[in-house]
């Protein structure tokens, strides 16, 4: 994310951040950058498709640190990719990097993959902690930016395009924020974090007294997010910049250093811009220029305000206002009750479906759930699509298409999905998107599992927060190629009981008090957890049927936020664990009474049986 190599040259130059003991402040915080820094820093083992718990449990413990210290928090996430799309070609680049990433792991190499459900786990955590929180219409920089600047306080991120921004209050790196290394000082002011924050004046002063203002031209110059550096090759290679200076890390440091030295000549903007336009040829100018200024305008604070969100829940930007989207929608995205991807397949009719640690010779996993995303698509689409037709002799003949960018074998492909008809017995006209709330609950709960292939009379002996998740099983089950093996659906209907049985034990119900059987259970599977494995062989066929239940939870849990939440929405934190699903899967193979896991309490072994039951049918 942000400027190529701009974060590994400040971290070079270290005289670049100073200290900073972060307390009795409001601190802006880029979720993104934040809930990627904690997903690794928690994982065990990114083979598995992510341990959500331990994640949840680092998101709790890094904002409990805030509150010792008296700050308070304002997570501010990205939303879709905006109706430019102008980052497209950046994210085909990180799709593709994310699969070399899978492949790797899935051969047994090292390296690190945000597992599918680490963004909503996220989600759910901050509703639950009360963290305050917006999503953005898209890309949440600017109005990050512009928060900070409205209360005057830090950012923090790990995003290198805030070394750009102006911002008042400064730009802490998560790196460099020890959180977990809380400090208390004798007196009133009490603990802090112990932090580093750039500082612009240093750095802007290390490279001939730059002017703060040419930096956004630095940033488009270099190559970020939105422009690569191929575009002013012919610039680069015409002309002459001074020698980089000092050590540095190879090409792209000299030639960081180099340009912000030719920078520093020049008074103003427009200046340094007329600057780099005499070095191309005529025809080409005015294009660049008009490239360059428009890239440069992402590093402008949006006016957008954030603040009124967060005292009152509305929040309105331009690119919003641009859209047709249904006012419940935009609240609803802004609030995080619906995610980036619905609004992408409704401005864009296009989606990224990202890669796991899967078998690569087989079908992506997200094919498992093409069903339920086809009759999202249905219900997102429908009413602009007489809007998108050529004529009207096709208005009412050729259903939506949206384009689902997904693994294919070893690659990314763009591939063409036409959205499903509703399911039998529906209609659109019972569902207009602009009213779909008002639609009875019954109405929309029918729609729900008529896509997932149940009756609800199966689910009624389900706790509430379990019956998506059952529905989903029992749509894996139907649909999964290759078909389910029966001690992979045991391995992960013992990890839900697992959850379920840690959340009595460690959460229990002040009106419902834990059994103690349920206790004396729940130790005995701790016992059984710190056993060693008597082998560490990694089944990637298992990997690949989890893979597909994860993501027909994810479209399950888009269904359900799209039908205005029918059934409960279960807790992912306690619902899934890769390692221990991996785990209780390997051993049931070998021993199949390790069924019997739970068998000290009866609540449990009830629960087990009741979904195994219900699933089975």
């Amino acid at each position: 994310m942000g400027v190529q190599g701009l974060t590994a040259l400040v971290e070079w130059h270290g005289a670049f951040l100073t200290e900073l003991r972060v307390r009795d402040t409001k601190l802006v915080i880029d979720g993104s950058s934040l809930y990627h820094c904690l997903c690794f820093a928690s994982a065990a083992d990114f083979r598995c498709g992510g341990d959500y718990g331990p994640f949840a449990t680092a998101v709790s413990e890094f904002f409990g640190s805030l509150r010792r210290c008296q700050v308070a928090p304002f997570v501010v996430l990205d939303g879709g990719r905006g109706p430019g799309d102008r980052k497209l070609a950046t994210l085909r680049e990180r799709a593709a990097d994310r699969l070399r990433a899978a492949r790797g792991l899935s051969r047994g190499g090292p390296g690190t993959l945000v597992p599918l459900l680490t963004r909503e786990t996220f989600v759910q955590a901050l509703r639950r902690l009360g963290v305050p929180f917006v999503q953005c219409f898209a890309e949440a920089d600017r109005e990050i930016a512009g928060l900070a600047n409205r209360w005057n306080c830090p950012v923090l991120s790990l995003d290198s395009d805030f070394c750009v921004f102006d911002l008042s209050g400064g730009y802490c790196p998560l790196s460099h924020f020890q959180w977990r290394n809380v400090c208390t000082e004798d007196g009133p002011r009490g603990s802090y974090v112990p932090a580093r924050r750039f500082s612009v004046e240093r750095f802007c002063g290390h490279f001939g007294a730059l002017k703060k203002s040419l930096l956004p031209l630095f940033a488009v110059m270099s190559g970020n997010d939105y422009l690569g550096p191929a575009a002013l090759e012919v610039f680069f290679s015409r002309v002459r910049l001074p020698r980089g200076g000092g050590a540095g890390r190879g090409p792209r440091h000299a030639r960081l250093r180099s340009l912000l030295g030719w920078l520093a000549q020049f008074a103003e903007p427009a200046q340094a811009l007329d600057g780099v336009l005499e070095h191309l040829k005529a025809h080409q100018r005015d294009e660049v220029r008009e490239l360059l200024c428009v890239s440069m305008e992402d590093y402008t604070p949006s006016d957008a305000n954030l603040e009124e969100f967060f005292r009152g829940g509305r929040y309105e930007c331009e690119a919003s206002r641009s859209t047709d989207i249904p006012r419940w929608m935009l609240d609803a995205l802004a609030k995080g009750e619906l995610a980036p991807f619905i609004s992408n397949v409704l401005i864009l009719r296009s989606t990224f479906l990202h890669a796991q640690v899967e078998n690569m010779q087989r079908p992506s996993a997200h094919s498992t759930a093409l069903p339920i995303r086809r009759v999202i698509y249905r219900l997102l689409l429908k009413a602009s699509q007489s809007t998108k037709a050529a004529s009207p002799s096709k208005q009412s003949n050729e259903p939506p298409v949206v384009c689902e960018f997904v693994r294919l074998q070893e690659t990314i492909k763009k591939t063409l999905i036409q959205a499903a008809s509703l399911p039998p017995g529906f209609y659109d006209d019972c569902f207009p998107l602009e009213k779909l709330m008002e639609v009875p609950t019954s109405c929309r709960r029918m729609l729900l599992l008529e896509t997932l292939g149940v009756k609800m009379s199966v689910l009624e002996s389900i706790p509430s927060h379990l019956q998506l998740p059952a529905a989903v099983t029992c749509f894996w089950i139907q649909s999964s190629e290759p078909q389910v093996k029966l001690h992979q659906l045991k391995a992960l209907l013992l990890m839900v009981v697992s959850g379920e049985l840690h959340r009595i034990t460690n959460d229990p119900d002040p009106t419902a008090l834990c059994a103690e059987k349920d206790s004396i259970a729940y130790n005995e599977f701790l016992k059984w957890k710190e056993k060693k494995l008597q082998s560490e062989d990694f089944d990637l066929d298992a990997a690949h049927s989890f893979c597909q239940w994860q993501c027909c939870l994810q479209m399950g849990l888009y269904l359900n936020q799209l039908l205005c939440t029918p059934l409960s929405e279960p807790d992912l934190s306690r619902l899934y664990s890769g390692t221990l699903v991996h785990r209780l899967c390997q051993e049931l193979k070998s021993t199949p009474s390790l069924e019997n896991l739970f068998s000290l309490s009866q609540k449990m072994t009830q629960l087990y049986q009741v979904l195994l039951d219900t699933v089975e049918s």
